[in-house]
């Protein structure tokens, strides 16, 4: 019997045969800084999404948070009931284009930054989607996170066995830091000692029949909030004037099959894995 039986028969959770938002496509719309993907298999028919949050300096773990985030505004360019194109500007002079894609199993992200000053700008890693679980998952802030997970060198982990802190300038949530990534540039609330080993964080629905889980092209950050949230907080790095970047995230809907879902995101984002753990250790 494979390990991943062994552990969702303890939880309850089982895999189940393919299931088919493939059958009625994801469909999107927003208004008021919510992104609303909608589908007759999500709970309540909907997973709301707050689209986009902030944009990030360096120092960010140690500071008031008002001194972290650079001013941003996001209008809405062009709207179908499948695609979603923005403009975002970010203060001095950074303008952000983004798309938001729905397909058969996922909704696509992507990301074009550039620096139209004439000075750098310390925009060191952003938030753009803080995801709520609440009804995906049945449960609320205080037990969310036993249906939550990340993947750690134990393998997949839910997120109430993980090795949580609470000491931090901000209580409440935790924040799972991959490697690579200075832990003074991070989310000022705990961060966790367990650390991730991929860029995957997602949680399984309340019925056990599904999962959902968010990747990115350049994990700077996992975070489980205090809205019975989940982040991945994609790094930028910094924008040199007249730099340009390029990232993409996506948020997955799938059947409850860890060992898919992982295998989607090497196959998708294995451009980012360089730091991440040997295939090995994944599980």
């Amino acid at each position: 019997m494979k390990i991943w039986c062994l552990f969702f028969g303890i939880w309850g959770f089982f895999s189940h045969p393919n299931f088919a938002f493939a059958d009625e496509l994801l469909t999107l719309s927003w208004a008021n800084n919510l992104l609303t993907i909608s589908n007759s298999n999500l709970p309540g028919g909907k997973l709301e999404v707050w689209y986009l949050e902030a944009f990030c300096h360096k120092g960010s773990t140690h500071q008031d948070w008002s001194k972290t985030v650079l001013p941003h505004k996001t209008v809405l360019t062009s709207a179908t009931s499948h695609r979603l194109d923005f403009r975002t500007s970010v203060e001095p002079n950074v303008e952000v284009c983004h798309t938001v894609s729905a397909v058969k199993d996922a909704v696509e992200f992507s990301f074009v930054f550039a620096n139209h000053g004439t000075q750098a700008v310390d925009v060191d890693w952003f938030q753009p989607a803080c995801i709520r679980v609440g009804s995906f998952t049945g449960l609320d802030q205080t037990n969310y996170s036993s249906r939550c997970f990340i993947f750690t060198e134990r393998g997949l982990t839910t997120l109430d066995k993980v090795h949580r802190t609470e000491e931090a300038l901000y209580h409440g949530g935790q924040v799972y830091v991959p490697k690579g990534i200075n832990l003074n540039d991070v989310n000022p609330r705990p961060i966790c000692v367990d650390q991730p080993i991929n860029g995957l964080i997602g949680c399984f629905s309340a019925d056990g029949k599904y999962l959902l889980a968010n990747a990115s092209s350049s994990t700077h950050e996992l975070f489980q909030g205090i809205y019975a949230c989940l982040h991945n907080d994609p790094h930028v790095g910094g924008l040199n004037s007249g730099m340009s970047k390029t990232m993409m995230a996506k948020i997955y809907f799938l059947k409850n099959d860890p060992e898919e879902l992982v295998k989607r995101y090497q196959l998708e984002f294995r451009h980012s894995m360089s730091n991440e753990a040997p295939p090995g250790r994944r599980f």
